[in-house]
């Protein structure tokens, strides 16, 4: 019987594990509809193909600022440096 409230123990892990990664992306989501709609971005009309790219290029430019601060491992592990931005293979669709 020790192995299955071992085992439920681990599915209730798993479950609080979840749980607190929607939480964080739910966080992560308000923090750049804020700033969306601070700056006015949320009210335009911009194709989603066209906010992808914006955004790439914006990560691009934090992603440098991690290689000269963290010697670059950080940053290259994440996306090749040659790599096209807004293309759909640099696109992360996690989430």
């Amino acid at each position: 019987m020790a192995a299955k409230s071992s085992i439920l123990d681990i599915d209730a892990q798993i479950e609080k594990l979840r749980e607190r990664r929607r939480s964080l992306i739910v966080k992560s989501a308000d923090r750049f509809a804020r700033a969306a709609t601070k700056s006015g971005l949320a009210e335009m009309e911009i194709a989603d193909e066209e906010v992808d790219r914006i955004f790439e290029e914006i990560a691009g430019r934090f992603r440098k600022g991690e290689k000269k601060g963290a010697g670059g491992t950080a940053a290259a592990a994440r996306r090749p440096a040659d790599s096209g931005a807004g293309t759909p293979e640099a696109v992360s669709n996690d989430g």
